[in-house]
């Protein structure tokens, strides 16, 4: 692939196999916690944004996965939930073979549809 990828399907494609099937699960999961939501890029990266505000990303990088729920306060809410897992404001990162589980994904992106809800 030449260039920035047009598509998610693009995105992952590009990536290997291990990381592409992290992310893809992790993108089904956060997509039937918020069916409403628009799948696109943000930030350069693939996302879903909620009422016009970007919902939450997700990105693979040389060593790690990351998933950014885009909210420290989100982050905090779930801060015993992500033990094991390197955090920081906004930022989960894991290793494609240790994803964060699909009923955490699932509360923290409802935590976000609250969050911009309000």
């Amino acid at each position: 692939m030449s260039g920035k990828p047009k598509t998610v399907d693009e995105y992952l494609g590009a990536l290997d196999d291990e990381k592409r099937r992290a992310l893809e699960a992790l993108r089904e999961t956060i997509k039937g916690a918020a069916p409403e939501a628009e799948e696109g890029f943000a930030y350069g990266v693939p996302g879903f944004r909620y009422k016009g505000k970007v919902l939450v990303t997700f990105a693979a990088f040389k060593g790690h996965c990351g998933f950014y729920p885009m909210s420290p306060d989100v982050i905090e809410v779930f801060e015993g939930e992500l033990k094991g897992y390197s955090t920081a404001q906004g930022t989960i990162r894991f290793h494609p073979a240790d994803p964060p589980p699909a009923t955490l994904v699932r509360k923290i992106v409802k935590a976000r549809i609250i969050e911009i809800d309000a």
